[in-house]
């Protein structure tokens, strides 16, 4: 069964994810924008063995802490989509821009298409391209656990915005519409930032989306 917890960290009040197997507690953290420490508190005191980096985007409250984290610890770093590689570049100016701490470079381990499955222990997850936000945005769903982590794309009453470079919001609405409402009403959304909802929730009363 897939476990997770929600850590928020940076200025940005990010939502950073702790995934893992409760059958052999291996896990995966999933945007880790920066906190380092606080994530790490929370792998020891869930006795977890943490094995891989997920990321949902490049910007910099959700990646500027997996270089230093996969160096650290020797982890691999799995996303986002390659439509992302200029924003990875971009990480050391992102972080300047927004007053965080310098963000080590580093090169993905892996990049993610759609269709695409990410596992860790013995839960399998999902990818699925929702790009509108960033061209590279990906989202991981499990259909057993009937939970998306969503990043940027949706957000409770909200959806991402579309004004930094490579965004665009058509784009973005299909990739609500089109790849995340087929996961069901029912499914759970963690976004990356603010509290979670449902898509069916969001489908009947976000602003943006309501009635898609």
């Amino acid at each position: 069964m897939l476990r997770y917890q929600t850590i928020p960290v940076t200025p940005f009040q990010q939502n950073c994810s702790l995934v893992w197997c409760d059958a052999t507690r291996e896990a995966a953290v999933i945007d880790p924008g920066g906190d380092l420490d606080a994530v790490l508190a929370e792998v020891e005191r869930r006795g977890l063995d943490l094995r891989q980096i997920w990321l949902t985007h490049a910007h910099i409250d959700h990646a500027g802490g997996a270089g230093e984290l996969a160096g650290r610890l020797g982890l691999p770093i799995i996303g986002p989509h390659p439509g992302d590689q200029f924003w990875i570049d971009a990480l050391p100016q992102q972080a300047v821009m927004f007053g965080f701490a310098p963000a080590r470079p580093f090169a993905p381990s892996r990049w993610l298409h759609d269709g695409d499955t990410v596992t860790v222990g013995q839960c399998t997850l999902q990818v699925r391209h929702c790009p509108g936000h960033t061209p590279g945005h990906v989202v991981f769903y499990s259909p057993q656990a009937k939970r998306a982590f969503v990043g940027d794309v949706l957000f409770a009453g909200s959806i991402g915005r579309t004004d930094f470079p490579g965004g665009d919001y058509d784009q973005l609405i299909a990739s609500i519409t089109q790849r995340l409402w087929p996961m069901g009403d029912d499914t759970v959304f963690i976004p990356g930032h603010g509290p979670e909802s449902t898509f069916g929730r969001e489908r009947r009363s976000n602003p943006y989306v309501g009635g898609t």
